[in-house]
């Protein structure tokens, strides 16, 4: 593996905590396909670990609680004929999703206050507009 997959800040994944299963992909191949374990299944145990903070751990298992099974959050890569490559997937994907799931939630929206000068130039504008279109109608050529 290419190094620690960060999360974000300081906290990374750690790789005592991640279980990797092999299987065989799917779909068309090549002479090696019925002996290759291509496709990654990678399993992080979101309920028990450690490494993340109460606070993001808390969100994360709230807002991928759809996505868990028992605790468990599970990712799948079989998109490269390459099990090293679908490993690297599996981890990077992994990592955004729980950077995704841990991130704070956005600053509630402040309401902007339109110009009162603007809102009444929008109606007039409005208004005329109508007026030009009721004068096109032919109900007094009659």
């Amino acid at each position: 593996m290419s190094g620690p997959h960060v999360i974000r800040g300081a906290v990374v994944l750690p790789e005592a905590e991640l279980v990797w299963r092999f299987s065989r992909s799917s779909g068309p191949g090549g002479q090696h396909v019925n002996t290759s374990d291509s496709q990654v299944e990678l399993r992080f145990d979101l309920g028990r670990t450690q490494a993340l903070p109460p606070v993001w751990k808390e969100r994360a298992l709230e807002r991928l609680a759809g996505r868990l099974t028992d605790g468990v959050l599970s990712v799948r890569a079989s998109e490269h004929r390459s099990q090293w490559r679908n490993r690297e997937t599996a981890a990077v994907r992994l990592a955004a999703l729980l950077a995704e799931a841990t991130a704070p939630p956005p600053k509630p929206r402040r309401k902007s206050r339109i110009p009162r000068g603007i809102n009444e130039r929008r109606l007039r504008e409005k208004k005329q507009r109508g007026d030009t279109k009721r004068g096109r109608s032919g109900r007094d050529w009659g």
